[in-house]
């Protein structure tokens, strides 16, 4: 507001206030600049939770984050989800599973926390309680790694 007063009297001949103008321009272009990518890094951290997380953020997580950001979530979940529908088949291809190549298609794993019976695509349903070990498919276990139901046990 000041800087368009100011140049409301520069038009009117005050050569002297052209400098303060400038300057003041180039202090809100900076301050925007910054906002942009401030706001930039935390689209990316908050697309990076998806892919870490899955499609469901804990409460802890979404509790810092704004309505906006949790609808731009929400609608980079659908996208994603439509995209991995569409190829990889009928059943379509999970890219979330192995951010790391696997090298070995089992895993040994302790369960952290009592999470109820889990079962596995052929058919076998297992108890995951407190502190049980398992040598579960990688593939199957990796979400509810990341969730924190389970650790994997390294040899």
């Amino acid at each position: 507001e000041r800087n368009q007063a100011d140049v409301c009297e520069a038009k009117s001949g005050r050569t002297d206030l052209i400098f303060l103008i400038r300057f003041r321009h180039c202090c809100l272009l900076r301050n925007q600049r910054c906002l942009l990518a401030y706001l930039y890094d935390r689209l990316l951290r908050i697309r990076a939770l998806r892919w870490e997380y899955g499609s469901v953020l804990p409460n802890t997580i979404q509790f810092h984050m704004s309505a906006e950001e949790v609808e731009w979530f929400n609608q980079y979940k659908k996208s994603l989800a439509t995209y991995m529908r569409s190829v990889g088949g009928e059943e379509g291809l999970d890219l979330t599973q192995d951010i790391k190549p696997p090298k070995s298609l089992y895993i040994e794993v302790r369960c952290l926390r009592d999470h109820g019976e889990f079962e596995i695509d052929d058919g076998t349903t297992i108890l995951l309680k407190k502190n049980s070990q398992h040598f579960l498919p990688r593939w199957k276990c990796e979400q509810l790694i990341r969730q924190g139901v389970l650790e994997h046990i390294l040899s």
